[in-house]
């Protein structure tokens, strides 16, 4: 009997080992596919939040069309238009600074392509010049450099200074058009003529807004600014004649590479400041 309880106890135990144990295993089959299935839908969610979530960015193609070209760019919704602007610059090589893109307007620098109704396929059309074509215009001589700088340490009016009062001293130009003093008035449709150059020639403006240019041509040639090349305008008025002033358009980094305008009638003189620099008139 005892031998019998012992064998009895002997397999209860085993019984009951073998119950634990198999439970144990039981337990672990049961336990870890369950925890490999929880574990690959976490990876399989990360990864559709890493492809489809708000962190990742989603990459639109638009067309930029610049010189009669078109380019396709690829860039994000939520990109600034100053990313984008720093883009073209690497693509095209237009510096960024130089660059301006109309799409429904002119587009500033801190909308989001999104914000500015942006979408895959949209088209936009860039404006400006590389560095090469700005300074194959603005050239300018060693005389010319060194009368600049000579002006520009006097407080002398700019129609006392030497650079311009032998152009000044001609006199009015017969075929100039009429200046009104203290008038503002718009851009007119017709060119701006009668003017001079430093050389004493005829200098007429046109005003082409849709294509962000200025036409300046003289008996020579026309030739055909971005007005993004226009680094800025300086006018003052003359003395004696204040309805007329001298205005310079500034192709470069220096006051030598301006180009100057003799006998601009003075009403249009904050017309052409506004278009140049960037205040948009419509007309």
């Amino acid at each position: 009997m005892m031998e019998q309880n012992c064998e009895i106890g002997e397999n209860g135990s085993k019984i009951s080992n073998s119950s634990e144990e198999n439970g144990s295993q039981k337990s672990d089959k049961d336990i870890l596919p369950s925890e490999s299935k929880i574990q690959k839908t976490e990876e399989q969610g990360d990864k559709e939040t890493s492809e489809n979530g708000q962190g990742t960015e989603e990459l639109i193609e638009i067309k930029i069309i610049y010189s009669k070209k078109k380019y396709d760019v690829q860039i994000s919704q939520d990109a600034t238009v100053a990313t984008l602007k720093k883009q073209l610059q690497g693509l095209l090589g237009v510096p960024d600074s130089m660059q301006k893109l109309m799409f429904k307007g002119l587009l500033q620098d801190n909308q989001t392509l999104k914000s500015a109704g942006v979408v895959k396929g949209t088209k936009i059309m860039l404006v400006g010049s590389t560095l090469k074509d700005v300074l194959a215009v603005s050239s300018v001589s060693k005389q010319d450099l060194a009368e600049a700088e000579k002006a520009s340490t006097t407080k002398e009016p700019l129609c006392k200074q030497k650079l311009h009062k032998k152009i000044i001293d001609k006199g009015v130009p017969d075929d100039i058009l009429p200046g009104i003093k203290n008038v503002k008035e718009k851009l007119p449709s017709a060119p701006l003529s009668g003017m001079l150059n430093k050389h004493g020639g005829k200098v007429r403006l046109t005003f082409k807004l849709e294509q962000d240019q200025i036409w300046l041509s003289t008996k020579e040639r026309t030739e055909k600014l971005p007005m993004t090349s226009i680094k800025n305008v300086i006018s003052e008025s003359i003395e004696g004649h204040e309805e007329y002033h001298i205005m310079g358009l500034q192709l470069g980094p220096t006051e030598a590479s301006r180009y100057w305008i003799y006998w601009v009638p003075a009403q249009y003189i904050d017309a052409i400041k506004d278009a140049v620099l960037g205040k948009w008139q419509y007309f």
